[in-house]
C-alpha cells in the first residue's frame, strides 16, 4: 500500500515527494533499519556500507555508488528520523540539499503489529535551474523511494517473527 502526494514547485516540478507503506513489524525494528544514515543507497536490494560519523555528519562509502555525506537533522526513536544531503553521489542530485525524513506511525490493530513507514523528500525545486534535469531527478526518486520501501519492509519483517503479509 502506498500513500502518494507531491507539493507544486517552479516549472511544474515538485519540490519533495512522500511515499507509505504498511509494514508488519514493530516501530523499533522498523526504526533499527532507517536511523543508518544512507540504508537508502542502493538498487532496492540491501548493501552493507561503511558508515562513519564525526559531529553529526556521516561519511557514507556504497560500494557502488561511491561516497556521500549526509548530516542526522532528526533523531527521535522509534518514530522519526531524518537526513540531509551534504554532497557525493550520483548526478546533479548530489550537489543540492535535499532533506530525508522518515515517519514510523502505528497502523495496526495494536500498537506493535503493524506500522506506516512514510518517506517524505525535499529539496527538488534547488536541484537545478533547469527544470528538465529537476524533473529527471524528481522522477528517479520517485521511483527509488518506491524500491526502497519494499526493501524496508522485507527487511524489517525479516527481523519480526510470525509475519504474514495479506497485499
Amino acid at each position: 500500500m502506498r500513500d502518494d502526494a507531491t507539493h507544486a514547485a517552479s516549472d511544474d516540478v515538485p519540490d519533495e515527494i512522500v511515499r507509505s507503506i504498511h509494514i508488519k513489524a514493530t516501530a523499533e525494528v522498523v526504526f533499527a533499519i532507517v536511523r543508518e544514515p544512507g540504508w537508502f543507497i542502493n538498487d532496492g536490494e540491501y548493501r552493507k556500507h561503511d558508515v562513519q560519523t564525526a559531529g553529526g555528519i556521516s561519511r557514507v562509502v556504497d560500494p557502488v555508488y561511491g561516497t556521500f555525506s549526509i548530516s542526522a537533522m532528526a533523531h527521535e526513536p522509534p518514530y522519526r528520523v531524518g537526513f540531509r544531503w551534504l554532497g557525493g553521489g550520483m548526478g546533479e542530485i548530489s550537489d543540492a540539499s535535499n532533506t530525508v525524513e522518515f515517519t514510523i506511525d502505528p497502523a495496526g490493530s495494536s500498537r506493535d503489529d503493524e506500522v506506516r513507514l512514510t518517506v517524505r523528500e525535499r529539496g527538488f525545486a534547488r536541484l537545478s535551474e533547469d527544470a528538465s534535469v529537476r524533473r529527471r531527478n524528481y522522477e528517479e526518486n520517485s521511483k527509488g523511494w518506491e524500491q526502497e520501501l519494499e526493501l524496508a519492509r522485507t527487511l524489517a519483517e525479516k527481523r519480526s517473527p510470525a509475519v504474514k503479509r495479506t497485499d
